[in-house]
């Protein structure tokens, strides 16, 4: 059965608005925790304004001291940002505060903000090969029991064991952000779960076949299939209002407004640097209303969440608080996908289980 995670992901457009935006995140999160949510997942980005807390470690530190049941995941920490073996350690103590509530999103960090790169002093050109080289090195560290060495392309280290163990044994649970076909089948062949970013409901479909098709041909029995699906989400922009009418005239507004917003630094960049990461001549996916956002009555979402259902997703990372939308219209919102939506789905969670 499918399983529902809220984004917060919090917009702030007012730099004198930052608190405001910071403590209504804080106040969606308890929110989650009361009507029932299973995940919180936690973005990252520099600078733009476009995810107010920042720095997802220190939010996910603060989210887990005030809650008691629901997890919190990162979706995904941008890991070429940041050095290996803090972020371990980091990861390593909220695993212990939370009594492992953590969730690992791994990934390589944007592909589309240069500025992001520029202000860590990081070429954008190695954001690949620092998350590979990376993430080797935190799951070494978080198992070795005698301390590690490593000798790699970005860091040398000597690491003594690494203080404080991991709640989770062997490690916190840790999953990886698979924003292309190329990158979802590279964990097929791994039999990894995997974090898709918001796609059309065909790509999501057809990705999911190859993804269990490429498993199968990678020597996975069916059964591990299908236990690799249920821990994989899909990323979704969500609105329920009482009517279809009222979901559109509230959501798509504010669902163009966000995707403006977070494109504006980036062109300002473009304009005056001359540098961009990737250049799209036709719209993705994720811009488009029609294929990137669920607005609608309950009735409507609830048919739409059975679709993916159908694909053999495990569960929904829904982004309630689009752009510039007021959080009482998201907490309304919020409320009536886990009354009214979410009920139709319920079944019991499945236990984390490390890699």
């Amino acid at each position: 059965m499918l399983r529902f995670s809220n984004f917060l992901f919090p917009e702030s457009r007012d730099p004198d608005r930052d608190a405001d935006a910071i403590r209504e995140a804080m106040e969606e999160a308890l929110l989650c925790e009361q009507l029932g949510f299973e995940v919180i997942w936690l973005a990252e980005h520099h600078f733009d304004g476009n995810c107010a807390y920042v720095d997802p470690v220190t939010f996910a530190a603060a989210i887990l001291s005030a809650t008691k049941r629901i997890k919190v995941g990162f979706a995904v920490a941008q890991v070429s940002l940041h050095h290996p073996t803090r972020l371990a350690e980091q990861m390593s103590l909220l695993d212990n505060l939370s009594r492992g509530r953590v969730i690992v999103g791994l990934g390589r960090g944007t592909a589309y903000n240069v500025y992001e790169y520029q202000g860590y002093g990081i070429p954008a050109e190695e954001a690949l090969e620092r998350y590979e080289e990376a993430e080797g090195i935190m799951l070494q560290a978080w198992t070795s029991s005698e301390g590690m060495r490593h000798e790699g392309k970005h860091w040398t280290l000597s690491i003594p064991r690494l203080r404080p163990t991991p709640f989770t044994k062997p490690h916190p649970y840790v999953i990886r952000a698979a924003s292309s076909e190329a990158g979802a089948l590279h964990l097929a062949r791994r039999g990894l779960p995997f974090l898709m970013n918001v796609q059309s409901y065909e790509t999501t479909r057809d990705r999911l076949l190859q993804y269990r098709a490429t498993m199968l041909e990678a020597g996975f029995g069916p059964e591990q299939v299908e236990a690799c699906l249920a821990e994989s989400w899909c990323w979704r922009n969500i609105f329920v209002a009482e009517t279809d009418a009222e979901a559109a005239r509230i959501a798509v507004p504010n669902f163009i407004a966000m995707q403006e917003q977070r494109k504006a630094l980036r062109e300002r960049i473009y304009a005056e640097q001359g540098i961009i990461m990737k250049k799209e001549t036709v719209p993705p996916a994720r811009v488009d209303p029609a294929k990137a956002l669920i607005a609608g009555s309950p009735a409507t979402v609830a048919a739409r969440m059975a679709e993916l259902e159908a694909t053999g997703i495990g569960g929904v990372i829904g982004s309630f608080r689009l752009g510039p939308m007021p959080a009482e219209l998201a907490a309304q919102s919020l409320r009536l996908f886990m009354e009214k939506v979410a009920p139709q789905f319920r079944a019991a969670a499945p236990a984390l289980a490390a890699e």
